[in-house]
């Protein structure tokens, strides 16, 4: 397993100074968000795709820290209806023309989230009443959702992209592992899961059952942490639309590794991940308001050195020192 990050997670800094503390840090890949809800701080998604000469530069700046990039970001919600939806689209499928024109073989974002029949915004269905709500979801899926998803997987396939990297994120149509399998049979395998165990903690998910059900469908995986608050989540339970900043009221926040979980949750973690034969990029995501970037950032590489498995090269000595059967 690799240890990575999103390079949100230093956002505050320049391109040079995020490599430059990347290195630092030991880090040994990085995930670069193009656009679509993040900034993109260290990636102009245009600029890249319009000129070979940047995505050599950009390429060579990388390397020389002694890092690979592992995956492109364009997480946002190309289903949005009206114009914002189609910019997000326009997004998404520069993203993924530029991942392959930099031979990176996997993008990763989320599932979009349609409206209903007529709805000027995203409607997020996650109860079968009133009886409305069946079917205001059926409509999502059958005339948004799967159309779209067959159309992206097709153009994702004609670039050499076959691996789309869904995060299962509240307000997506796609959230939990259900939802991802529902979509991944409907379109094929180029749809896979990126596995953020932050979000189905606060969904009172068991991150670890969910891993072993997705196995080979995990295509990638954020390393982040969440807290849920015992004595706000008895009052209110999980869901909680009070604002990140107010981490003192709200049932849950997303929190720096160990802080919500310890180093024996993540050990199991990450021994469930290589049991469904996931062995690649831990990618840190740092959005932990009570602690800052870099901060967060040395706390979690540290734990995930404490954790990550890294079995293949001692496997592979071990068998080719052992005496051979005559």
């Amino acid at each position: 397993m690799k240890i990575g990050m999103i390079t949100d997670s230093l956002g505050h800094l320049s391109f040079s100074e995020m490599l430059r503390a990347s290195a630092e840090l030991g880090l040994e890949t990085l995930e670069f968000a193009c656009g679509n809800w993040s900034s993109a701080p260290h990636i102009n998604l245009n600029t890249m795709l319009g000129s070979e000469t940047a995505r050599r530069e950009f390429i060579a700046a990388v390397g020389d820290h002694g890092l690979s990039i592992s995956a492109l970001n364009c997480s946002g919600n190309p289903l949005y209806p009206g114009a914002k939806g189609e910019e997000n689209h326009r997004v998404t499928a520069g993203t993924i023309k530029l991942a392959s024109l930099l031979g990176i073989d996997r993008v990763v974002m989320m599932s979009g989230l349609p409206g209903g029949p007529g709805d000027a915004n995203p409607n997020w269905i996650i109860t079968d009443w009133p009886p409305e709500c069946l079917e205001i979801q059926k409509y999502q899926w059958e005339e948004k959702l799967i159309p779209y998803w067959r159309d992206l997987v097709a153009y994702s396939n004609n670039l050499g992209i076959r691996k789309l990297c869904l995060e299962l994120h509240g307000h997506q149509a796609v959230y939990n592992v259900h939802t991802l399998l529902k979509l991944r049979d409907a379109v094929g395998e180029t749809v896979g899961a990126n596995y953020d165990p932050s979000h189905p903690l606060w969904m009172n998910a068991d991150p670890i059952a969910a891993v072993r059900a997705l196995g080979s469908a995990i295509y990638y995986v954020h390393a982040k942490d969440t807290r849920v608050e015992p004595v706000p989540t008895a009052i209110d339970g999980n869901l909680d639309p009070r604002p990140g900043d107010r981490y003192g009221e709200r049932s849950w926040n997303y929190i720096t590794l160990g802080y919500g979980h310890g180093e024996t949750w993540w050990r199991q973690f990450c021994t469930a991940l290589k049991q469904a034969g996931y062995d690649d990029v831990l990618s840190i995501e740092h959005e932990d308001m009570m602690m800052s970037p870099i901060e967060g950032m040395r706390k979690s590489v540290q734990l995930l050195r404490n954790v990550a498995i890294n079995l293949s090269e001692p496997i592979k000595q071990m068998a080719a020192a052992a005496p051979q059967t005559p």
